[in-house]
């Protein structure tokens, strides 16, 4: 798939140029684009007419999310997770886990005021089985922004989360209910604090022996590491989802912790997230991007 976006200004001065005569050879001579119709004109292909409107799409979007209010945009990409087929489980986790407190609080707001629904019922009725359990504890919490930590839980929590891991792993993790109060409840400085001793004391990382359940790494990631989580969302998604996923990160994130997702992006990849999006988006998209990147690696 080429680049998302288009060349604003290069189909300007092409298409002002055009007279009629230059736009018949133009539609005769692209067949892949123009289809031959049974009363002797060339028509638009309806799947490259589609395309190239979300092409256009794409600046559209950026600028009204990254206009709209935070507690509107989280809202409706809290009922664009689970309305989506498959449901994209990881974009909820990131919302519920990557904004503060006050910031998922309003977003759960704006949520009833557009849904005259709470959004722990939506997911409640979305969702079956440990996910339901997990999701609706996420939403639903008010987590403690605090520094505050309380170091006699901090052992004692590190080895129920590598207890459950270890003995009978996907089973023991779904069923265990101290491993649910932890992640839903305890505060991102506690958890950050748990996540540095099991690595000190079992030699790996709490995401990495959660592996093959994606659900409760993206949950660690999302509370303990956001910048590998947010590189991880950008460039593991579906075709049709990545620049999607692109622009949400870039436009949310700008504000908060860009620096931080463009360092471990180039730590990771080997290449500037910028290089990234020039590579993959084009003209006003591109540029926008680009802007608001540099924009939040200068604050």
């Amino acid at each position: 798939m080429g680049p998302h976006g288009v060349e604003e200004k290069s189909m300007l001065e092409i298409l002002v140029k055009c007279n009629p005569a230059d736009l018949t050879t133009f539609r005769k001579n692209s067949p892949y684009i123009f289809l031959d119709d049974e009363y002797c004109f060339e028509k638009w292909d309806p799947f490259h007419m589609k395309s190239l409107e979300i092409k256009f799409l794409h600046f559209q979007r950026a600028v009204i999310q990254r206009t709209m209010h935070p507690w509107e945009r989280d809202a409706l990409l809290v009922r664009k997770s689970l309305e989506e087929k498959p449901p994209l489980y990881n974009l909820l986790i990131e919302l519920a886990c990557t904004r503060t407190s006050d910031e998922f609080l309003g977003a759960r707001k704006a949520f009833q005021c557009l849904y005259s629904e709470s959004v722990e019922e939506f997911v409640a009725v979305k969702v079956q089985g440990f996910q339901r359990r997990l999701l609706v504890a996420l939403v639903s919490t008010y987590r403690y922004e605090g520094m505050r930590i309380n170091e006699a839980a901090i052992k004692l929590e590190c080895q129920k989360l590598a207890r459950a891991i270890k003995t009978d792993h996907r089973n023991k993790i779904e069923n265990d209910d101290e491993v649910l109060r932890i992640l839903t409840t305890r505060s991102k400085h506690h958890l950050k604090t748990i996540h540095k001793c099991y690595k000190e004391d079992y030699d790996s990382n709490l995401e990495e022996d959660l592996d093959d359940i994606q659900i409760l790494r993206d949950t660690v990631n999302c509370l303990c590491a956001p910048p590998i989580y947010f590189d991880t969302a950008m460039s593991i998604c579906p075709a049709e989802q990545e620049m999607e996923a692109l622009t949400r990160v870039i436009v949310t994130r700008t504000d908060v912790d860009m620096k931080d997702i463009a360092a471990e992006f180039d730590r990771k990849y080997g290449a500037p997230l910028i290089e990234r999006i020039e590579a993959a988006a084009l003209g006003n998209y591109r540029d926008f991007l680009v802007a608001l990147v540099k924009s939040g690696m200068a604050n």
